[in-house]
């Protein structure tokens, strides 16, 4: 009877829709499926008192924010102390007033209309950055794609040296462990690697033989070039690129250039793009030199763990190495991308 007057006081409130039940279990099966906008509950039902309700009420995802009105007794005041804790918005004393019902229920549901229309701003909003995060990253892209372009139009190396370099290296991150975004960082990053190659003379660049200590003195400062080309830029990405760039040609034991870093004072991006630019290197074929057969170019990983190379980097690389041989295949030279 309390159901049915309830509900026919809700029906004045067009176009709300009361939704009654005898049994709380159905109520919380009922809430599962349905958006609710308000509940209106008794402290006192069968099988579960309102509090033991309100608590599964609260776990169902989607109805965190939607407000409750509890209905009891004046002289339960403990009960309305543990309900407003709760979570509970409002209370109803017995027997219920209709008018009282009324004024309270509206207040309410103009309470949860706000509540959702800032939860869907609020998403709106989130949407609204994520998609402007996605456009100035893809443009972040397309400028190190150009960039890496640049640099390969002038070297020997090919595009698909850079493509199976930087998948060799974020190959090695996500064996390290490394974030998903980390991952995805170094993907990007990691093809700046030689972009300082634009300041070197075509003479050094291209010479087809040995260079001379002179010749090799000059081709090192590729690495610096690479990192003034990129330092001054706030995006992470481009930054990412200027440490890879000064960076990828340190050795673990400190005998590499143009700092002399060792050990774990050369960042990690760099330590691992060192594995996967070498590598890359010896196992293809330059007008100046032949391709190294895959094992050998294992073996040199191995031998040169902890003075070339980090072990941990070397281990994660060859510990991947069916994936390692699909990346090589997917980007073979000659192969359209």
């Amino acid at each position: 009877m309390n159901l049915q007057l309830l509900g026919n006081l809700v029906q004045r409130l067009k176009p709300a829709q009361a939704h009654g039940f005898t049994d709380p279990e159905l109520a919380l099966e009922f809430a599962r499926h349905t958006p609710v906008d308000l509940v209106v509950v008794d402290f006192m039902m069968p099988t579960m008192d309102g509090l033991e309700f309100l608590r599964r009420f609260r776990e169902i995802p989607c109805d965190h924010a939607v407000p409750v009105l509890m209905v009891t007794a004046n002289e339960e005041r403990t009960v309305r102390y543990h309900a407003l804790e709760s979570g509970v918005e409002d209370f109803l004393s017995k027997p219920v007033d209709p008018i009282e019902f009324l004024a309270r229920v509206k207040n309410l549901l103009k309470l949860s209309d706000a509540t959702r229309k800032l939860t869907n701003q609020a998403a709106w909003l989130a949407e609204s950055v994520r998609l402007a995060t996605q456009e100035v990253r893809e443009r972040e892209r397309e400028t190190v794609r150009s960039l890496a372009k640049a640099a390969e139009y002038r070297d020997a190396d090919t595009g698909m040296h850079i493509l199976r370099m930087a998948h060799y290296s974020q190959l090695i991150a996500r064996e390290l462990k490394l974030s998903a975004e980390d991952q995805d960082l170094l993907l990007d990053a990691s093809t700046m690697h030689d972009i300082g190659k634009v300041a070197i003379p075509d003479r050094v660049l291209l010479k087809p033989g040995k260079l001379d200590p002179d010749e090799m003195a000059i081709m090192q400062t590729h690495a610096m070039y690479g990192y003034e080309l990129l330092k001054d830029s706030t995006s992470p990405l481009l930054k990412a690129g200027a440490s890879i760039a000064l960076g990828h040609h340190e050795k673990f034991d400190g005998s590499g250039y143009p700092q002399g870093l060792s050990g774990e004072a050369i960042p990690l991006f760099c330590r691992i793009v060192a594995v996967a630019d070498v590598f890359d290197a010896l196992t293809s074929s330059r007008p100046y030199k032949a391709a190294w057969s895959l094992e050998r170019a294992r073996e040199y990983l191995r031998t040169c763990k902890g003075t070339h190379f980090d072990p941990v980097c070397v281990d994660a690389f060859l510990g991947a190495w069916s994936e390692v041989l699909t990346i090589r295949a997917q980007f073979a030279d000659g192969r359209s991308v």
